[in-house]
């Protein structure tokens, strides 16, 4: 795995993972999340393994991120046992994403996006004798995934923006911004589209512990972009929020059942519950690869359980005795009732049922 550095980007959104190169030799190429916001650096991952572990710890996260690492991923894969046959393309793509959905297990995206590789390498490789024909329709696929999502992004910033006000204080919580997508994010596209709007809004945002997704990458994007943010460790939240401080929440998902039930970032629950008892709106924004109409409701949601050091020793200090005993799901469940509205790319689901989702994003 190559490393390259170079000045951090100050275009209006950042390309957190994308392909360089043909789909013969071409390579995945990603923004280390782990060393921001003090290191901006590039990271080649130039077979699955290196994916898997990009994903794995954290260097591409974000759901919709996840999803279009895991599809470029996948054509590493392809490639892997050779070009000389469209069998031996099909059949080491299936290797790659077998291999790659056990990578994290809660964002839906990541197997949304790996099935979509599986079905295009099948229906393809039934139309062609051609290996060259092949994996390039398989880069158009990963491209197609990733271009997908960067209009989603917009789009949920048009709808959401309509539900903000001027002069609003917004909670959020976590990244669901640029680095998580390929564009402006899910619940900062909210954000940045209401800026565009001409509204003046202050972001509050979550430190997000332990990993510190909100210190390190939600303040660092607001702040390069000149939106006014303030930033709070997870236990102000309530405190905010009773002070008048904050009049809206907005927050991304990493999975959101039949029911609305929605995983999300661990401490969005909390959240929720003190946005509920202060009477203040509760958003999530979400493309609708996010809706898992699979799972009846959220007790169903896979929740990772990741490295308890991660507690214990945060960026490698020790912050707790030796051998204590430590539970750290990385993801936790807000339930439907506490959530005002979706706000996807297709409009604003509202109010929260069944029905309204099903007829939104379908069965």
């Amino acid at each position: 795995m190559s490393v390259d550095s170079t000045e951090a980007d100050l275009r209006p959104t950042v390309e957190t993972v994308g392909w360089v190169g043909s789909a013969h030799d071409g390579f995945v190429r990603l923004i280390d999340q782990t060393l921001l916001p003090g290191t901006f650096v590039h990271i080649d991952c130039k077979n699955v393994d290196q994916v898997w572990e990009a994903i794995k710890m954290l260097r591409v996260r974000g759901a919709p991120a996840i999803g279009i690492a895991a599809a470029f991923g996948a054509l590493l894969g392809a490639r892997s046992q050779g070009i000389d046959s469209v069998d031996s393309i099909r059949s080491a793509l299936k290797q790659a994403t077998t291999s790659l959905r056990t990578s994290r297990p809660t964002a839906v995206n990541l197997f949304w996006a790996l099935d979509r590789m599986d079905r295009i390498a099948e229906t393809e490789a039934s139309r062609t004798s051609d290996p060259n024909t092949l994996l390039e329709r398989i880069l158009t696929e990963a491209r197609a995934i990733q271009d997908e999502d960067r209009a989603m992004c917009r789009s949920i910033g048009r709808f959401g923006a309509e539900l903000l006000s001027p002069g609003q204080g917004v909670l959020t919580h976590c990244n669901a911004g640029g680095l998580a997508t390929s564009d402006y994010g899910t619940a900062l596209a909210v954000i940045f589209s209401a800026v565009e709007q001409g509204k003046s809004v202050h972001v509050f945002a979550d430190e997000t512990r332990p990993l510190l997704q909100g210190a390190r990458l939600t303040a660092w994007e607001l702040q390069r972009r000149g939106i006014p943010v303030t930033l709070i460790c997870d236990n102000m939240a309530a405190q905010v929020m009773k002070e008048g401080r904050v009049q809206a929440v907005v927050v991304g998902a990493d999975r959101i059942a039949a029911n609305g039930d929605t995983a999300n970032k661990i401490g969005t629950y909390s959240v929720a519950l003190a946005a509920r008892a202060h009477d203040i709106p509760f958003y999530v924004a979400a493309p609708s690869s996010t809706f898992d109409l699979t799972l009846s409701d959220g007790s169903s949601i896979p929740i990772e359980q990741r490295d308890p050091r991660e507690i214990t020793h945060g960026f490698g200090h020790a912050t707790a005795p030796e051998g204590i005993q430590v539970y750290n799901p990385a993801f936790d469940v807000t339930p439907a009732a506490l959530i005002t509205a979706f706000i996807t790319e297709r409009g604003v689901i509202r109010p929260i049922t069944r029905e309204a989702i099903r007829n939104l994003i379908g069965s």
